[in-house]
C-alpha cells in the first residue's frame, strides 16, 4: 500500500505539469543507473567513481586497471626519465590532478585577507582562450573545420605552468600567470530565504610576450587584446563516458528536433572536428560533439588524447604536435633545452588512458524508497527539469560490448542550451556560442562532495551546492528555474534530495 501511495503522489504532482515534455516516469524507482555496468553502494562513498564497469570481462578489467595506473602517473620534463613528456607548457602533471578520484575538481582557496590567489600546481581549473572575429566561418580545412581560432603566439588554451627552459624570466611559469578571485552576490527567494552565491573571476599577468607601451603607459601582450576571449574549465566527472558514447546519434537528433518553444528551450547539436576521421583522411572529418563542457569533442578517444597533449603537454599519435608549436615561446624553448622532437608517449599509453576513461562504472542510485525522494522525483518533472536532463536512453552498439544495448539513466539530452547571461563566457567553440553549454549528466551527483569535499558544480566550479547550481540557471532554463524558486521550501528540499539520490 505504501508503494502505491507514493506512485499516486508522483502522478498527482505531475498532473500540474501542463506544458511539460512527455517523460517516462520509470526513472523514479530506477536503481541501476548505468544498466549492467552499475556498481552498488548503500550510501554516499568516497570510492563511488573509482570502479570498473561491473560487466567487463576479466581481460577488460585488467586493461582498466593498467589504465588506472597511467591516469594517476606523473609525467616529467626530464628527458632522461622514462616518464618524460611533460610540457613545455602545461596545466597539470597527471590526469588525476584535475579529476580527483575520477570526480569533479575544485576552485583554489583565496587566502584570508587576500583578494586574489594565483593558479599554481595541481589546480583543477584552466582557461580556454581564442580570438573572436565576429564571422561565421565555414567548416573546411582552412578553418580547421570550424574550431576556435588560436590566439597568435599562444594557442587555444592558456598554460600557466612551464617546464624548466620555457621561461628564463619566470622559471616554472607557462605562457602567463593566472589569478582568481571570488565575486559574491545573493539570491532571494519569493519566500524571503537568501542564498549567498559566488563566481570566480580571472585575470592574466606576466605573459611571455609582455612589454611596456610608453605611449599608453600600460603593459601590452597579444593575450591582453580585446578580441581575445577566455573561458574557465573545471575538471569534470569521469564516470559513464563509454555509455554516453554509445547513445545513438538518432536519439540525440530526435531530442534536438522537439518543439519546446512553450518552455523557451531549443536544444542544439555541436558539429565538431573528429580527430579519428582526420587521421583516416576522411574528406569531411566532422562528427556530433558529445564531450567537453560545450560538446567540443566527439569521442572519448579525442577527448582523452587531446587532454593528454593539451592539459599535460604530452604529444601522442593522435596529437603529435606540441600545443604551442610554431610560437616564439616554443622556438625559444627548443634553443634552451635538449628537446627530442619526437612523440613523447607510446601508443599503448594513450590507448590505456582511453580505455580507462571509457570503462569507469556508474554508481547505483540510493534512497529510492524514501517518501521525500519519490516526491522530489515527481517535482523534478513538474518543474520541467526533465526537459533538458532527459532521464533515460537505451544505448546502441559499441566497440566495448559491455556498453551495448543498456538501459541507462544519465539525466542529459546531450545537447547545447543557452544558459543565460550569468553563465555566459562569450566564447565561440565550433557551433556553440558564448551562452551555450552542454546539459551535464546528473548520474552520480550525490557522491560528488563525498569523493571531493571541496568539489564545485557548473563549468567553473562556482556552485558549492546543488541548490546554488540551480539558481545560476538562466536563458533556456529560466522557465524551469522560475518554477523551482516558487516552490515551497519543503518541495525545493525534496527535489534536491531526489537529485542527491542520483
Amino acid at each position: 500500500m505504501k508503494a502505491c501511495f507514493f506512485i499516486l503522489a508522483v502522478n498527482l504532482v505531475l498532473s500540474g505539469a501542463a506544458h511539460a515534455a512527455p517523460v517516462n516516469m520509470d526513472y523514479v524507482h530506477a536503481v541501476k543507473t548505468g544498466g549492467d555496468t552499475t556498481v552498488f553502494f548503500k550510501g554516499e562513498s568516497a570510492q563511488a567513481f573509482r570502479n570498473p564497469a561491473a560487466n567487463l570481462t576479466e581481460e577488460e578489467i585488467e586493461l582498466h586497471l593498467k589504465g588506472d595506473a597511467l591516469f594517476e602517473s606523473n609525467f616529467s620534463d626530464d628527458t632522461s626519465r622514462s616518464e618524460y613528456g611533460l610540457g613545455p607548457v602545461y596545466n597539470n602533471t597527471n590526469c588525476a590532478a584535475c579529476h580527483a578520484k575520477d570526480g569533479r575538481g575544485q576552485l583554489p582557496v583565496v587566502p584570508f585577507g587576500k583578494e586574489w590567489v594565483q593558479l599554481k600546481q595541481n589546480e583543477s581549473i584552466f582557461l580556454r582562450i581564442s580570438i573572436e572575429d565576429g564571422l561565421n566561418h565555414p567548416k573546411n580545412a582552412a578553418t580547421n573545420w570550424g574550431a576556435p581560432i588560436p590566439v597568435p603566439g599562444f594557442s587555444d588554451q592558456l598554460f600557466h605552468l612551464g617546464s624548466m627552459g620555457a621561461r628564463t624570466d619566470f622559471p616554472g611559469a607557462g605562457q602567463a600567470q593566472v589569478w582568481m578571485k571570488n565575486e559574491k552576490s545573493a539570491f532571494t527567494y519569493p519566500d524571503g530565504e537568501v542564498v549567498q552565491l559566488r563566481k570566480p573571476v580571472f585575470k592574466i599577468t606576466g605573459a611571455y610576450d609582455e612589454y611596456f607601451d610608453s605611449v599608453t603607459g600600460q603593459m601590452r601582450s597579444r593575450l591582453y587584446e580585446k578580441d581575445v576571449k577566455t573561458s574557465p574549465r573545471m575538471g569534470t566527472l569521469m564516470i559513464g563516458l563509454g555509455l554516453l558514447e554509445a547513445i545513438k546519434e538518432s536519439d540525440i537528433l530526435a531530442l534536438a528536433a522537439r518543439d519546446l518553444s512553450d518552455e523557451g528551450v531549443y536544444g542544439k547539436v555541436n558539429w565538431v572536428l573528429d580527430i579519428k576521421k582526420l587521421m583516416s583522411n576522411d574528406p569531411y572529418p566532422v562528427s556530433m560533439g558529445r564531450f567537453g563542457l560545450k560538446n567540443n569533442t566527439p569521442s572519448v578517444f579525442h577527448q582523452s588524447l587531446g587532454a593528454l597533449r593539451g592539459d599535460i603537454g604530452v604529444t601522442n599519435y593522435a596529437f603529435p604536435q606540441e600545443s604551442i608549436a610554431g610560437t616564439p615561446l616554443f622556438e625559444q624553448f627548443k634553443k634552451n633545452t635538449n628537446y627530442p622532437g619526437k612523440l613523447e608517449t607510446a601508443d599503448e599509453v594513450g590507448d590505456g588512458l582511453v580505455f580507462y576513461s571509457q570503462t569507469l562504472a556508474i554508481p547505483s542510485r540510493r534512497n529510492v524508497t524514501e517518501a521525500e525522494v519519490i516526491r522530489g522525483a515527481g517535482l523534478f518533472a513538474q518543474v520541467n527539469c526533465t526537459t533538458c536532463h532527459q532521464p533515460s536512453f537505451v544505448t546502441g552498439p559499441h566497440e566495448i560490448k559491455a556498453f551495448s544495448n543498456q538501459k541507462i539513466y544519465p539525466y542529459t539530452d546531450m545537447l547545447l542550451h543557452d544558459m543565460g547571461d550569468g553563465l555566459a563566457d562569450g566564447r565561440q567553440d565550433f557551433d556553440a556560442n558564448g551562452r551555450q553549454w552542454k546539459t551535464r549528466p546528473l548520474w552520480g551527483i550525490g557522491h560528488t562532495q563525498t569523493v571531493n569535499p571541496r568539489a564545485g558544480f557548473l563549468h567553473d566550479g562556482r556552485a558549492r551546492t546543488i541548490e546554488e547550481a540551480i539558481l545560476w540557471h538562466g536563458g533556456e532554463a529560466e522557465h524551469s528555474k522560475g518554477k523551482f524558486v516558487n516552490l515551497p521550501k519543503a518541495d525545493r528540499t525534496a527535489l534536491i534530495q531526489f537529485i542527491r539520490s542520483l
